[in-house]
């Protein structure tokens, strides 16, 4: 059935995209302008809120290859960053059979999930910076401005918590996020598919309050540095008990891939972990071999 335009526009008010004047005209909120309008230049109020990206030759910040601004709303530029960044990072292509297959360096879901994390938990009240996400040859980093609502070694089993409630509610209804507190589950479990180091989280209180997110590439277990071990292992051990489960020797094993640690080397990995405080054993009676592991605040 067809709707006239005020009857269009009578739900845009509704959801805050557009707001009625007392001329009887209408104007764009700035939650319509962040995510529907083709130019954001065109609204001073959150034109720098605009996404931008940016790739870097090597692993530093010296020289840049490219940078695009992103001029459009979240819901309207979306799926072009997504694919922009995923042509940006490294791909191989295999034949197995008649059959060619592409390997992207990064999971494309866990991509997904971070970039629309930086866009609906950035804190839009600072302005003069926006989301922003670069391109490196070992990493990609997402940063939004604002630190997290959440303590960050807490990701994955928080409830959802947003301070932008009506941009977290209209991008759950495009289908670009969940609303439901499981997206860190989902990039942790993405990673471990693909058998890269865990992603790192960092907040920045004193260089203008942001968070970083980090998507690492793959790096074989005999070159990780040890804390980036320790993470894998403190996050592996979220991702079991959030499925219902918990780790082991040969969990922790399988989620470094063939080729990787020995069980021997994974006990130690284990009880470094433990250490650090980041894990603890169920029975701490129990016989080694046969050790299970939760996180530390489980």
């Amino acid at each position: 059935m067809s709707q006239s335009r005020d009857e269009v526009a009578h739900y845009l008010c509704d959801d805050e995209i557009l707001f009625r004047q007392n001329d009887g005209r209408y104007a764009v909120t700035n939650l319509g302008a962040l995510l529907l309008v083709k130019h954001l230049r065109d609204f001073p109020s959150v034109a720098r809120k605009a996404l931008r990206l940016v790739q870097y030759e090597g692993r530093g910040r010296t020289e840049m290859l490219r940078s695009r601004d992103y001029e459009g709303g979240y819901a309207v530029e979306f799926e072009a960053a997504v694919e922009m960044i995923m042509a940006l990072t490294p791909a191989r292509e295999d034949i197995v059979g008649a059959v060619r297959t592409q390997t992207t360096a990064y999971p494309e879901r866990a991509v997904r999930e971070i970039l629309a994390n930086a866009l609906i938990h950035q804190d839009l009240a600072i302005t003069g910076s926006g989301p922003v996400v670069e391109v490196f040859s070992d990493r990609v980093d997402f940063t939004n401005p604002g630190t997290s609502l959440v303590d960050l070694m807490r990701l994955v089993d928080n409830p959802p918590k947003s301070r932008n409630q009506r941009l977290a509610s209209l991008m759950r209804r495009f289908r670009f996020c969940e609303e439901l507190g499981t997206g860190w589950d989902r990039i942790i479990s993405s990673c471990e598919a693909s058998y890269l180091p865990a992603p790192k989280a960092v907040e920045y209180e004193e260089a203008g309050d942001s968070v970083r997110i980090s998507l690492m590439s793959y790096v074989p277990y005999r070159s990780m540095d040890s804390w980036d071990r320790i993470m894998a292992c403190y996050w592996h051990a979220c991702i079991c008990l959030t499925n219902g489960d918990v780790m082991t020797n040969q969990s922790l094993r399988s989620r470094f891939g063939e080729g990787g640690p020995s069980p021997s080397t994974v006990s130690k990995l284990l009880s470094a972990a433990v250490e650090a405080g980041l894990i603890r054993p169920v029975d701490p009676t129990t016989a080694p071999r046969y050790m299970r592991y939760v996180p530390s605040w489980a």
